[in-house]
């Protein structure tokens, strides 16, 4: 080198800096690369592999850089300390390229913002960490931040520097474990990834945690995108989305996994924006108040549809980019029409390039496998004791809820969460600090989530997959509950399908079973789920899990739907089942749209609709979910028919509906039942009409479809009324007239 070469006592220094840094490996690259204090004056130091020739452009005057001995490290002098970032022109074999020098640029990472995110309480850590397009010192670029406390050297690669690990070496912080590096003049949509080595010397490439977009499988980087503006609702919209979530409001979701409800030519996915006209149109045309999406952050692997995420901050790439899902929402927005979107925060996928062993520990999941490994699904369980973990996860759902507007998140897998022991044999697991099988962490993880994104989020709604009689689910958290706004009724689902699947013949067995959910139907705020998990792995599909001929099969699901939307709880119904889908859910194909050729499918499809249209119009069928003013039975006893006969009140008690459900394939002339008041009912639903597909029994021969009542005691009541009901079928009626 010539006169700018360090003296012999540094130069054992530098050459130790030069090997560092070029096997990729270098903690602390602010201490060495930059300007620095060099005997009277100051020395400016970059590092570029493959240079032919550097000029340092200082105060619009350009010096040269000299070669240290034949390494790639390039050093020149000067009498000043640049006050601005400066550039480096450099000379390739093949190639010029001018830019800045990283190492020019000061810190800009939020220290306040980094103490919360340590602390466990950081809502927009997404602001923070990730790849942000932001203006540092008068110049346009990308500022890069990655939560990496026990790595030994983290760098950022990506196409801008041919993925090589030794260009862009990180900062690090130690007071908050964070790595953060400025880099200059990157456009958006180019890939990128931390190229992390752990204390052992193993170099992880990973995703970053945070991106906005991550490529299609197999690709595995991290893709910059600008940070979008959040969809911004108008009082209107505000408003609407607090009327349609309301404990008091008819909730009817249809739930979707956007990959297969339709497809293209060649079975191509249909994109955000064919989903929106399509998807958006058809979920109002059946009547359904919200559409709720199976996960979308970004996952590898098909065939778990999207509940093994690696990018929880990236809407998936297979329908579109981020904009093109922001107007997907906007158009439901338009429309009235409720979006819930599927979270999963109770384990996350061992694909080498996401969070698993992210700094070469075990970071984001515990390290004992008894607590961070779930043996059902091959995947992590969060750590839920460590802050950071919590700040990513309250995060992510303010994420969702604040940028796209959304009416609420499904939490799934709740159970899972709560319990150490979940799926787990005696020894497989570690009790609390107390001996007990709660998972402490989680429980206070869930309830920060729940707090903070009805405190952030005006209206929305929380839902609980939640699985067991966890107490309190939806209570709120200054009651000791959960704080989720709504829960899946599983057990009415479970119950309710068991009894569906006998033979009518043995129904008067197991009459209890769809009984049974009265006993504890206001504990919480439910909803009644038919979900996706009911109509795969060797379930089989709604329909044919119902007993008979093919009659008997459509006419035992229409009566059970009607069953269903009158039943205590809001709706849900995954699609297919509004068709009557015959083979199980396949996510590589589109719904068997074909079958609505069929008058027995498009029988169930009106079915739905009408069921739909009633329910919205019918105060009595919502407003009391929660209470057990809204409920009464008429007869839960008569097993021997297998006929189920109750009473539905509006918050309004003058305003109530009475429905009969006979489960059985025989039907009657005169079925005598009691009724609250007297006056005239009508007929607002038979799941056995003509239109349905059904025998067309009409309930009664009034051509204005009422039938008035008598003084008569029947089933406790002092009036009654006279019916005749088809065998395997539901009625509605509603009182229409005093008298």
């Amino acid at each position: 080198m010539s006169s700018t070469a360090p003296k012999d006592s540094l130069q054992t220094h530098y050459d130790a800096q030069v090997t560092a840094l070029q096997g990729g490996r270098f903690k602390d690259p602010f201490s060495f690369l930059g300007a620095h204090a060099y005997k009277n004056g100051y020395e400016i130091r970059v590092y570029l592999p493959a240079a032919k020739n550097v000029n340092i452009i200082i105060n619009d005057k350009k010096v040269i850089a000299k070669r240290y001995n034949s390494s790639d490290l390039f050093i020149t002098t000067s009498n000043e300390m640049p006050t601005q970032p400066y550039k480096c022109n450099v000379e390739y074999a093949n190639s010029a390229l001018c830019f800045y020098d990283e190492y020019s640029f000061a810190s800009s990472l939020d220290t306040d913002a980094m103490y919360l995110f340590n602390e466990g309480s950081l809502e927009h850590a997404y602001k923070h960490l990730g790849a942000h397009f932001i203006n540092q010192q008068g110049v346009d670029g990308v500022r890069f931040c990655v939560w990496a406390p026990n790595a030994a050297s983290v760098s950022v690669i990506g196409e801008f520097n041919l993925w090589q690990a030794n260009r862009h070496y990180m900062r690090f912080h130690p007071a908050c474990g964070v790595w953060e590096l400025f880099i200059a003049g990157l456009q958006p949509d180019t890939c990128y990834k931390f190229s992390i080595v752990t204390q052992q010397g193993d170099v992880l490439e990973k995703a970053d945690p945070f991106a906005f977009k991550m490529q299609q499988a197999p690709g595995t980087a991290s893709v910059l995108q600008q940070q979008a503006t959040p969809i911004s609702l108008s009082d209107s919209e505000l408003k609407n989305r607090q009327k349609r979530n309301h404990i008091d409001a008819p909730v009817s979701i249809y739930e979707v996994h956007l990959g297969s409800w339709q497809r293209a030519e060649e079975n191509r996915y249909l994109s955000y924006s064919e989903l929106a006209d399509k998807l958006v149109n058809y979920t109002l045309e059946m009547g359904f108040t919200h559409i709720q999406l199976m996960p979308i952050s970004e996952y590898p692997f098909d065939g778990s549809w999207g509940y093994q995420p690696v990018g929880l901050f990236a809407p998936t790439s297979r329908f579109g980019d981020y904009s093109s899902f922001k107007y997907f929402v906007q158009q439901c927005h338009k429309a009235n029409l409720g979006v819930l979107l599927d979270w999963v925060p109770g384990h996350f996928p061992s694909d080498p390039h996401g969070l698993h062993h992210f700094d070469g520990t075990h970071l984001f999941e515990h390290a004992d496998i008894r607590q961070g490994f779930h043996p059902d699904w091959n995947t992590y369980i969060y750590n839920y004791d460590r802050p950071e973990v919590k700040s990513f996860l309250i995060s992510n759902a303010m994420y969702w809820l604040e940028q796209f507007g959304l009416d609420g998140l499904r939490v799934d897998a709740v159970a899972s969460m709560l319990y150490l022991d979940y799926s787990r044999k005696e020894g497989e697991w570690v009790a609390n600090c107390y001996g007990g099988r709660e998972n402490l962490g989680a429980i206070e993880c869930l309830k920060q989530v729940n707090l903070r994104s009805y405190k952030n989020n005006q209206g929305i709604m929380m839902v609980a997959e939640e699985s067991t009689a966890w107490p309190g689910v939806t209570q709120s958290v200054d009651h000791n509950g959960l704080g989720f706004g709504y829960k899946w009724n599983m057990g009415w689902m479970n119950d309710s399908l068991h009894y569906m699947q006998h033979d009518p013949l043995y129904r008067q067995h197991h009459h209890h079973e769809m009984t049974f959910s009265m006993v504890y139907a206001f504990s919480e705020n439910y909803i009644l789920p038919l979900s996706h998990d009911e109509v795969v792995h060797g379930k089989g599909s709604l329909i044919e899990k119902m007993p008979g001929d093919d009659w008997q099969k459509f006419a035992n699901l229409r009566a059970y739907y009607a069953f269903m939307w009158a039943h205590p709880g809001k709706k849900l119904l995954f699609m297919g089942g509004e068709i009557a889908q015959r083979k199980e859910w396949d996510h590589n194909h589109s719904i068997d749209w074909h079958l609505l050729e069929h008058k027995s499918h498009r029988g169930i499809q009106n079915t739905v609709q009408a069921l739909n249209t009633v329910y919205q119009k019918s105060p009595a069928l919502y407003e009391l979910d929660s209470s057990p003013a809204g409920f009464e039975w008429i007869d839960n006893n008569n097993n021997e028919q297998s006929i189920f006969s109750f009473v539905r009140y509006a918050k309004n008690a003058h305003d109530f509906i009475v429905v009969v459900a006979n489960f059985t394939p025989v039907s009657y002339q005169e079925y005598e039942i009691g009724v609250p008041a007297a006056g005239k009912y009508k007929v607002i639903l038979n799941t056995d009409d003509d239109a349905f597909f059904g025998s067309g029994i009409k309930v009664t021969a009034n051509k204005n479809a009422t039938v008035s009542s008598v003084k008569a005691s029947v089933h406790g009541f002092s009036h009654s009324i006279k019916i005749a009901m088809g065998g395997l079928t539901t009625i509605y009626l509603q009182k229409v007239e005093d008298e």
